[in-house]
C-alpha cells in the first residue's frame, strides 16, 4: 500500500485497502463500476465503503436510491458518519451541497474538500474502501493520488480511440506516483439488439486488450451496452442488487473477485522480507 498519508486520520486506521476507480474522460461509465464492484466485493463477505470524490459531479447518492436531503449525521462538531446504503457505507459532496449547485471551485478547494471529507468520516473497519475519482488526468487528480494511502486503481474505458488514448494517459498517471494498476474495465464492449439478438461493436472492438498487453495489465471484464445497466443506475438499485444472478452481475462479481485477488497478492508481495545472503 501506498503509505504517504497513512497515519493522517484515525478515520482511516481501520481500511485495509483503498482502491481508486478512475478514468482519463468522463462518460465512460466509471461510477457505474465503482457502485457495483463495491456491491461485489460486499456480496463477496467484505466490508466495504464506497467515496464519491467525483466533486464536480457526483452521481453515487442517486445510484443508491439516496433521497435528495439526505445528510451524514455529524459527531463531535467535526467528524461524520457514513450513509448506509444496499449494504455498504458510503459519503459523497453530494450529501454535503444542494444538487443543483454548482461547484465552481479551483484546484486547492477541490482537494481540499476531497481531503476532509475522507479524513473526518468514521469509516470504521473496512476491508476495502472504492473511490470513485474524478475523470481526467490533470494536476488535482495528481493531488488526489498522492493525498490517499491507495493499494491500486481500477481503470474504466470504453473501446472507442479518444477513451483509449485518456486510459492509458490515467496509467501513465498512477504510475509516476507509484500506484499499482489493479486492471483495466471495458464498459460498452458489446451490443445485443433486444429485438433481433444481433451482436455489435459500436464503439470499436479489442481497445481494452491491446492496453492490457501495452501496459502488461488485466482485462478485469468488458460490460456489454445494456440498457438495464443504466436504467438500474438511475432508479437506484444498481444492477448487482436489482439482478442479483443475471450476466451482468456476474461479470461485475468475476470482476471483483479478480480485483480481490490482486490486492491480495499485492499486499502478500508487500509484507513478505526481501533476504540478500552475501558472501563476505
Amino acid at each position: 500500500m501506498n503509505q504517504k498519508q497513512a497515519d493522517t486520520s484515525p478515520n482511516l486506521a481501520g481500511i485495509k485497502n483503498i482502491i481508486v476507480v478512475a478514468s482519463g474522460k468522463g462518460g465512460v461509465g466509471k461510477s457505474t463500476t465503482a457502485v457495483n464492484l463495491a456491491l461485489s466485493l460486499k456480496d463477496q463477505g467484505a466490508k466495504v465503503g464506497l467515496y464519491d470524490a467525483d466533486i464536480y459531479g457526483p452521481s453515487i447518492p442517486i445510484m443508491l436510491g439516496l433521497a435528495e436531503g439526505t445528510r451524514p449525521e455529524i459527531v463531535d462538531e467535526r467528524t461524520m458518519k457514513p450513509i448506509s446504503a444496499h449494504g455498504i457505507y458510503c459519503h459523497s459532496i453530494g450529501f454535503l451541497v444542494d444538487a443543483n449547485q454548482a461547484m465552481a471551485w479551483r484546484g486547492p478547494m477541490v482537494v481540499g474538500a476531497f481531503n476532509q471529507i475522507l479524513n473526518d468520516t468514521q469509516w470504521g473497519d473496512l476491508d476495502y474502501l472504492i473511490v470513485d475519482m474524478p475523470p481526467g488526468t490533470g494536476d488535482i487528480q495528481l493531488s488526489l493520488a498522492q493525498s490517499v494511502p491507495v493499494t491500486g486503481a481500477v481503470i474504466v474505458t470504453t473501446p472507442q480511440d479518444v477513451a483509449l488514448l485518456d486510459a492509458k494517459r490515467g496509467i501513465e498517471m498512477f504510475r509516476k506516483v507509484g500506484i499499482p494498476i489493479l486492471g483495466v474495465v471495458e464498459n460498452m464492449g458489446l451490443h445485443i439488439c433486444s429485438e433481433c439478438g444481433h451482436e455489435e461493436h459500436i464503439f470499436g472492438e479489442g481497445g481494452a486488450e491491446s492496453i492490457a498487453k501495452d501496459y502488461a495489465v488485466d482485462v478485469l471484464g468488458s460490460l456489454p451496452l445494456n440498457k438495464a445497466i443504466r436504467e438500474r443506475s438511475d432508479e437506484g438499485v444498481p444492477i448487482v442488487a436489482a439482478d442479483a444472478y443475471g450476466k451482468v452481475a456476474e461479470i461485475y462479481r468475476n470482476i471483483a473477485i479478480r480485483v480481490a485477488n490482486t490486492v491480495q497478492d499485492l499486499n502478500s508481495s508487500l509484507s513478505t522480507p526481501n533476504i540478500s545472503v552475501v558472501d563476505d
